[in-house]
């Protein structure tokens, strides 16, 4: 399905998964403000190369099939497991964390289900269309690292952006599966 070559905005890209390991030993070590000043940078890092992987692939003309897979994926990986660590500290709860976990993957295997339209367009039965993000989903994209950012630090209200993450979540998949009425 995919070109064994990877591009440069591919690596970008999968550079994005360091962070989990990293962020994780960071709180195996010591939950303390250092340890989350630090969390906080790597994973301000980790957003910036999801910028600049498309910036790349757009300025390179590298833009490939398994870069338009990968990046919505690594950011999966690394949401959901820093939300996976926050109900490990107590921060969420985790019937919220399964709410956001569940319309990830749902929304992941129905972008890349093949549909009969993708199959009268391309001609190849069964190859599945990569469908991109939409404004909603955009938009919970940014406030899931909102959430992430102020939950790493523990700012004053950090919970109300993890609710409208949530809430974002929610309203962004719903309207990826249900669209919009054309009237």
């Amino acid at each position: 399905m995919f070109s064994s070559n990877i591009t440069l905005p591919t690596w970008v890209t999968l550079s994005r998964l360091i962070a989990v390991p990293i962020i994780f030993g960071l709180f195996l070590w010591q939950d303390s403000e250092l340890s989350r000043l630090i969390a906080l940078s790597v994973f301000i890092i980790a957003a910036i190369t999801d910028w600049l992987d498309g910036y790349l692939a757009r300025k390179l003309n590298q833009i490939t099939e398994l870069g338009k897979f990968l990046d919505p994926l690594v950011d999966k990986v690394l949401t959901i497991a820093l939300f996976l660590l926050f109900i490990e500290l107590g921060q969420v709860p985790a019937w919220a964390v399964f709410l956001i976990i569940t319309r990830e993957l749902l929304i992941t295997a129905w972008r890349g289900a093949p549909s009969a339209s993708s199959q009268e367009t391309s001609g190849e039965v069964g190859k599945p269309q990569i469908i991109g993000a939409n404004f909603w989903g955009k938009a919970k994209t940014v406030m899931q690292i909102v959430a992430i950012a102020a939950l790493l630090v523990k700012i004053p209200y950090a919970i109300a952006f993890f609710w409208i993450a949530v809430a974002l979540t929610l309203i962004s998949g719903i309207l990826y599966v249900v669209p919009a009425s054309k009237d």
